[in-house]
């Protein structure tokens, strides 16, 4: 035996006559050890520190886990970079008052380097996840001698802190496991950047990849998803000791998590849900094309809504008149006007930014608004100024230096930013009165000009509409929001030729607005082609609507649209292909409803959710879909759904909840009762619409011609009747008994019954209800909805049928595994 194997068996045996070493402990002193085996619990029990083996790796680590859920999650490893190769690891304190990790093949394995060693040293493992050593008589302090929080693994917790202590020098970076069988750092880190305006940055080996941009006081500037919310609160510490971000969940019930991942490059923030016995997803960086660093160069800004995403920022122009037509603009805009500082520039505010890339900033965050902008307009290097604290009217000041890259439009929040641009561009202050005096006349006289020349217009507006509609479309035909939608616009014969002249053994389905054809393009593509009849209720109108609309809609829960085609009388579009076809094809036949167990129908519940959050308040207009029902919600190759169909949509301005129209369209059977009756819809519309959903997903039974023997009652009248009567299990769906979770299923009957309820206030939100399906809490006892008896209306169409009538921030979320 050699010395090193002969100290490391005397020590063991040393330590474990004298430790008195129990099980579901949280702390041991100098005289105790956690061998391989043996683990520490956190008083509440909701942490353990012991050591695992990752994945189908056999090599050992020493780490930190929940006690408690099933799926190992693993949130911190001491030697992440040093793995032991047998169970004869062994952690212990040793008489300097250090951590040590040792192996008999390895010998010291990970240490902890404390400078000044303590006197009676203890280790505790807390209910926050936080592995701390502290002395022995110092039991209620929160100095520690050493802690595993300032040395973060690829995972965030609530109450860490993600950045710097300026006394020490210490850098608490997150760094992703290589993956699910290493846990030695990957390139994938995140981190504070100590600019003079500091910023968190995530980045792939050195290379920046995404920015959060800086802490505002409310909010960073570049990461809506990061504003307040319901969920959990964001704070950034800036001071001369520290400089750090924290976040905190609001339930303190609430188990969170926020870890890297190398596979996808995303910082991904979960939430664990008991009943779904899984990790939920509620957030995730990046979450689009315009998240990447620096993705449309100098002064290029980046909307994720438009295609290309790049854009030159308004009174700029493209570098190269190469990058006009192109999904990048790297080479960057300038100035459609030279700067001529010595003559005297000007500024102007430019809303809702990320704003610039910091690295070439200067800050000052005593200074006065107003004392900014003098700073910035003195110095002719100076690009741009904004303050560092939006609250009230602004305070502090930032400035910068250089062009301005990595500029992202954020629809809901951002910071205005205020850019040098040549005194040519900007208003002339003292010049109103001139202006108008100017102006009138000049008005009047073409108001006149304008009168005497619109009889020619009327005359010629017959004829001119009559050839627009029967010629191949424009780009600027197509009119999304009053800005020019560029979608991509497809050949008839091109068409023809993907379906093979439309052939019906291409033909996916049929409903009220024509045939949906499969067909494949030159490159190999598959799409899906819906072509509108001739007797379409659908109109130039309803075609020109849904192409605007779904454009500019980015979400994996919505269809996406590739193109369209309008020549001649056709008016086609172009959809990506769906596999798995609609929703309805599954669940109201037998055997296909077999392949939709339990958890798929919960996750295809979840995902139609989702979409639906993102179109009524995180898309950039308020959208209401109007036709939400089972044909109309599509299903890709993993059984994940996107809601399609826009032809009926509305859109309503952010101040805007409700409207009112002549024209009800939709589907019997699907629509809310003040929109079939009084023609009224809003978003909670579409709420009950999914609360039909949600009920008929869960029964396998259509709400429209549903029957039972034992009354007259459509299928949200059964529902109510077993639900009254205590008996909501008979509702299930025959085929899902051996899949399905009984407490979830039975949630899922009563967020259903909420959203169907007469009265639209009593309907929740579809952010509450996403809420709702992710957890645990109490819900308000249904009313007795309305539409409970069967109506006899006038046969239809089985899709949109159409008559004429009188009539907190929450997150998007999605169930994942985690590790």
């Amino acid at each position: 035996m050699d010395i090193l194997s002969f100290m490391f068996t005397n020590t063991v045996l040393l330590i474990v006559l004298f430790s008195g070493f129990a099980d579901a402990i949280d702390i041991f002193t100098s005289y105790q050890s956690v061998s391989d085996g043996r683990t520490l619990v956190s008083r509440e029990g909701i942490f353990e520190l012991g050591f695992f083996s990752p994945g189908s790796s056999r090599n050992r680590y020493l780490g930190i886990w929940y006690k408690k859920i099933p799926v190992q999650s693993v949130i911190w490893v001491a030697n992440r970079n040093n793995p032991i190769h047998d169970t004869t690891g062994l952690l212990i304190i040793n008489r300097k008052g250090n951590l040590v990790l040792l192996s008999r093949r390895n010998g010291v394995v990970w240490y902890t380097d404390i400078k000044k060693g303590a006197q009676n040293p203890v280790v505790q493992l807390l209910d926050s996840g936080n592995l701390v050593m502290r002395s022995e008589n110092e039991s209620n302090s929160e100095t520690f001698l050493w802690q595993s929080f300032d040395y973060p693994c690829d995972t965030l917790l609530p109450g860490m802190k993600l950045g710097w202590d300026l006394r020490t020098g210490l850098d608490r970076r997150l760094s992703a496991w290589k993956n699910s069988d290493d846990p030695s750092p990957g390139d994938f880190t995140v981190g504070v950047e100590l600019y003079q305006y500091p910023d968190i940055v995530a980045r792939k080996g050195s290379n920046e990849y995404v920015r959060t941009g800086p802490w505002n006081g409310l909010r960073f500037s570049g990461s809506p998803i990061l504003r307040p919310n319901s969920i959990f609160e964001n704070d950034f510490v800036w001071n001369e000791q520290e400089v750090y971000q924290v976040y905190n969940v609001k339930n303190k019930s609430l188990i969170s998590r926020y870890m890297l991942n190398q596979n996808t490059y995303q910082g991904q923030h979960y939430i664990w849900i008991e009943k779904a016995r899984s990790w939920m997803m509620i957030t995730y960086i990046p979450r689009d094309i315009c998240d990447s660093y620096d993705r449309c160069g100098p002064y290029g800004i980046c909307v994720s809504t438009e295609v290309p995403p790049c854009q030159c920022l308004k009174r700029f122009k493209p570098k190269s008149s190469q990058n006009l037509y192109t999904m990048d603009l790297n080479p960057g805009c300038e100035r459609s006007k030279p700067l001529n500082c010595q003559k005297g520039d000007g500024f102007i505010k430019y809303f809702g930014l990320k704003v610039p890339d910091t690295a070439n900033s200067w800050v000052n965050r005593s200074m006065s608004f107003k004392e900014c902008r003098a700073r910035c307009f003195q110095n002719c290097s100076c690009m741009a100024y904004t303050p560092t604290d939006i609250r009230g009217e602004g305070s502090g000041c930032a400035l910068w230096f250089g062009h301005l890259i990595d500029i992202k439009l954020v629809q809901d929040g951002g910071q205005d930013l205020y850019i040098r641009m040549s005194a040519s561009e900007v208003e002339p202050k003292g010049h109103n009165k001139m202006k108008i005096a100017v102006i009138v006349p000049i008005a009047i006289f073409i108001v006149a000009g304008l009168l005497f020349v619109s009889c020619y217009i009327c005359r010629s507006r017959a004829s001119l509409k009559g050839f627009r509609e029967n010629h191949v479309i424009t780009d600027r035909s197509i009119e999304g929001q009053g800005e020019d939608s560029e979608v991509q616009l497809f050949d008839l014969a091109l068409i023809a030729n993907a379906t093979n002249d439309f052939s019906t053994e291409n033909k996916l389905g049929q409903g009220g607005f024509g045939p949906v054809y499969r067909g494949t393009l030159a490159d190999g593509q598959e799409i899906a082609v819906k072509r509108l009849s001739k007797s379409s209720g659908q109109g130039l109108t309803e075609f020109k609507n849904e192409v605007a609309l779904i454009a500019k809609l980015q979400h994996r829960n919505l269809v996406k649209l590739l193109g369209c085609c309008i020549q001649g009388e056709e008016k086609m579009l172009v959809y990506e292909y769906m596999p798995n076809k609609s929703l309805d094809f599954f669940i109201f036949e037998k055997t296909r409803s077999k392949l939709l167990d339990w958890p798929k129908r919960f996750n295809i519940i979840c995902g139609v959710a989702r979409g639906l959050v993102y179109l009524h308040q995180d898309s950039r207009l308020r959208i209401i879909h109007r036709d939400l029902k089972a044909s109309n919600v599509l299903l890709d190759i993993e059984m994940n759904p996107k809601i399609s169909d826009f032809g009926m949509a509305r859109t309503f301005g952010g101040d805007q909840f409700e409207g009112n129209t002549n024209r009800v369209v939709g589907t019997y059977g699907y629509m809310a009762p003040e929109y079939a009756i009084d023609g009224q819809f809003s978003v909670k519309s579409d709420v009950f619409s999914f609360g039909i959903l949600v009920l008929e997903i869960i029964s396998g039974k259509k709400n429209r011609g549903f029957y039972n023997p034992g009354h007259g009652l459509n299928l949200i009248g059964h529902a109510w009747e077993l639900w009254k009567e205590g008996k909501p299990l008979e509702l299930i769906d025959p085929l899902l008994k051996e899949s399905c979770n009984i407490s979830e299923v039975i949630r899922g009957i009563h967020i259903g019954l909420l959203c169907v309820q007469q009265h639209p206030e009593d309907r929740p939100s579809m952010s509450s209800v996403v809420l709702m399906l992710g957890s645990d809490t109490e819900l308000i006892q249904p009313k007795q909805p309305n539409f409970l008896i069967e109506r006899k209306l006038p046969e239809t169409d089985s899709s949109s049928s159409k008559l004429e009538s009188s009539s907190t921030n929450d997150i998007s979320m999605s169930i994942l595994t985690g590790r």
